[in-house]
């Protein structure tokens, strides 16, 4: 088999391993609506038995990354998914809410496939394509899609209990099929003799701390929404489970499918373009979708007047439909960061950044039930995401797009008159030195 044969088996087989560990992943956005029911649980322990598996998939990522450096991504990942099977299916027997908190921590390894898969498939394709293959990874997102398929179908049919059953068998069958279409480079491995305190001397630059607030935006927060608006949907609009399963497939799907157009716009247009538009059109989504439903009454000239002010569940449905879109694209332009500033450090590097992304992802969903409680008011989540992104914007702005020269012999020249200008490039002696 030719090199250009293996990178695609390799490609597939490692996007199938990432959705169904994505899908593991996000199981209890969905089963912990019933077991919220049967254990009596506040908003803020739903958060929190949501969020805990995010926690360890978040952990683990940098470990995960510096191990696909040394020892190769297959052998990797396919040990971390034969690990997850025992606690996915253990969950089943699980009574008190801390079975399902420790048992969460176990199962929550799966996502840490992020950061092993990411510089395994980069590695495999030329540079000017690892932005395009990496998106068509991370499309291994739409997992969390998958999930509000297939779990609300189980529950119905045959109970919650059914669901990690099902799961475990899933991913014990994914493992063998990674394995079986999987290939191994040792070209691909970095040198045994670097240590984790070398590798993680990355830390040291800023531009990776940016990075991983970007992340922890349009990854952090895809997560964070992915597990919170099933119950979102029930409580808000009185949906019943599979109506606002499918519903909120509406956000996840496309922020996890259209990663991969996400990272050919950003092998075309450059990350920080995507980047700074994905956080403007974040900016406007969560916005709108920060206004909770208002009952309002005015005095007129012919009496008192009331108003209802809100979005009805269809208008809510499309601006998530467009802010997981963004978020596709804003996944897929940090890692393009990534792969242009660190090629040879991508396995580190993508495993910090993902780890930030993570974080982002369990904290939310318990500050989304915490805000809730305080509150009362369930479209705070979006208020709070609203403020995170305005953290970014104005970051943004003064690191990259406030440096950038508009007007003058060092501005980036646009598209249309790229061609002309290399058409009207002096090709004599001087231009050569």
């Amino acid at each position: 088999m030719d090199q250009k044969a293996k990178a695609l088996s390799v490609l597939v087989a490692s996007t199938l391993a990432f959705t169904v560990c994505f899908m593991v992943w996000m199981m209890f956005g969905v089963v912990g609506i019933p077991i919220r029911k049967s254990l009596d649980l506040n908003a803020t322990e739903f958060g929190l038995l949501t969020a805990t598996p995010v926690l360890t998939g978040s952990l683990i990522r940098v470990p995960l990354g510096m191990w696909t450096d040394k020892y190769g991504g297959r052998i990797v990942m396919f040990v971390l998914m034969l690990v997850c099977v025992v606690p996915i299916w253990l969950i089943a027997y699980a009574t008190q809410y801390w079975h399902f908190l420790v048992l969460g921590l176990f199962v929550g390894l799966a996502g840490g496939s992020f950061s092993v898969g990411t510089p395994y498939v980069a590695r495999w394709f030329p540079r000017d394509r690892q932005g395009f293959a990496m998106g068509v990874y991370g499309a291994g997102n739409s997992g969390a899609a998958v999930n509000k398929f297939i779990a609300p179908a189980l529950i119905v049919a045959f109970g919650w209990t059914m669901v990690p059953e099902v799961y475990a068998a899933m991913m014990l069958g994914t493992a063998l099929l990674f394995w079986w279409f999987s290939h191994s480079d040792p070209g691909h491995r970095v040198d045994a003799s670097v240590t984790w305190r070398e590798q993680l001397v990355a830390l040291k630059d800023p531009k990776v701390w940016k990075y991983c607030q970007y992340y922890s935006i349009v990854f952090g927060g895809y997560v964070a929404l992915s597990l919170w608006m099933v119950q979102y949907y029930v409580g808000e609009y009185g949906l019943d489970i599979r109506a606002a399963a499918l519903l909120a497939a509406c956000f996840s799907l496309p922020g996890g499918v259209l990663r991969a157009v996400g990272g050919w716009l950003s092998d075309k247009v450059g990350a920080h373009a995507l980047t700074w538009w994905v956080m403007w059109v974040s900016w406007i989504c969560l916005f709108l979708l920060s206004y909770p439903q208002t009952d309002l009454t005015i005095n007129t000239l012919s009496g008192p007047r009331s108003f209802h002010i809100g979005l009805n569940v269809w208008a809510f449905t499309l601006l998530l439909f467009v802010l997981g879109i963004a978020w596709a694209f804003g996944k897929a332009s940090v890692f393009k960061y990534i792969s242009d500033d660190y090629p040879g450090n991508i396995g580190v590097v993508s495993g910090i950044v993902g780890l930030a992304g993570g974080l982002g992802g369990f904290v939310l969903p318990i500050m989304f039930g915490a805000l809730m409680d305080l509150t009362g008011i369930r479209s705070s989540a979006f208020m709070l995401m609203y403020g995170v992104v305005w953290v970014s914007l104005i970051w943004m702005y003064w690191t990259e797009v406030r440096r950038t020269e508009v007007i003058g012999p060092h501005a980036p020249a646009s598209p249309l008159h790229i061609g002309s200008h290399a058409a009207a490039a002096p090709t004599g002696p001087a231009s050569r030195s």
